[in-house]
């Protein structure tokens, strides 16, 4: 089992930054893929990113592509989100997840493991 917790989240004017990070404790962090996910109000949660175990691969939704990016650190138990140009669309409680079975996943079922999230709120 691993616990995760998101850190990093806040308030930012339109077009700033914020970098969240999910730190994971329990079993080798190395074993999971990682990703983030959001949830905005009276939306779905949705996949943001994802990372293999190596950090060899990623992926990013449409909305992101450009402006977020997902690293992990292996030796730190640590996974990243850098987020940049952010809109007032990027509001929302972002997650980050671990899963031991899908090398990539985009789905919230690929995911075992869930940290409480942490929320972006971004204005106008």
């Amino acid at each position: 089992q691993v616990q995760l917790v998101e850190s990093g989240g806040g308030l930012v004017q339109a077009g700033g930054s914020l970098r969240l990070s999910c730190a994971a404790s329990g079993r080798t962090f190395s074993s999971y893929a990682m990703g983030w996910f959001r949830r905005a109000p009276g939306k779905e949660r949705e996949c943001v990113a994802a990372i293999r175990r190596s950090g060899g691969s990623t992926y990013y939704a449409d909305f992101v592509k450009g402006r977020f990016t997902i690293s992990r650190d292996n030796a730190k138990n640590t996974v990243y989100l850098q987020m940049n140009s952010l809109s007032p669309e990027d509001t929302a409680v972002y997650y980050c997840a671990a899963g031991e079975y899908y090398a990539l996943g985009v789905k919230t079922h690929n995911y075992d493991y869930w940290g409480q999230g942490t929320q972006v709120t971004v204005s106008s």
